[in-house]
């Protein structure tokens, strides 16, 4: 298992680096809860919706000829909702307000998701076979 105080502390990282940012959560591909720094947020809910949009945004490029997964973001009403790879086993979901700069909130996200990546392969690394 991912070491939780670790991610949590680059979810709080997160809402620090990036104005407007309201929520993260880090799950699993097949939607279990990591971490999550969103009180308005139901996390196993928005964890399997995150795992549901994964296989098709997944589906999309790779049928697109667009090759593997790196990102999605919807735009919505009262803001975004940005998925990122974060490994081969995790992802990265963002909340975001209208006013967000969408380019800082990717840059960020990025480095974020390269981060919690390099922790879920130091885990498996550890994991016994």
């Amino acid at each position: 298992m991912l070491p939780e105080a670790e991610v949590q502390a680059e979810l709080q990282g997160l809402r620090a680096r990036v104005p407007h940012l309201t929520g993260s959560l880090v799950a699993t591909i097949d939607g279990l809860v990591v971490a999550h720094d969103a009180a308005a947020l139901e996390p196993e809910g928005v964890a399997a919706l995150t795992a549901a949009a994964l296989g098709v945004g997944s589906r999309l490029t790779e049928a697109t000829g667009q090759g593997a997964f790196r990102e999605l973001i919807a735009r919505g009403e009262r803001g975004y909702t940005a998925t990122y790879a974060a490994g081969a086993y995790t992802v990265l979901t963002l909340l975001a307000g209208p006013q967000a700069n969408v380019g800082r909130l990717h840059l960020e996200a990025r480095r974020a998701g390269a981060r919690i990546a390099a922790l879920a392969d130091t885990d498996l690394d550890r994991t016994p076979s």
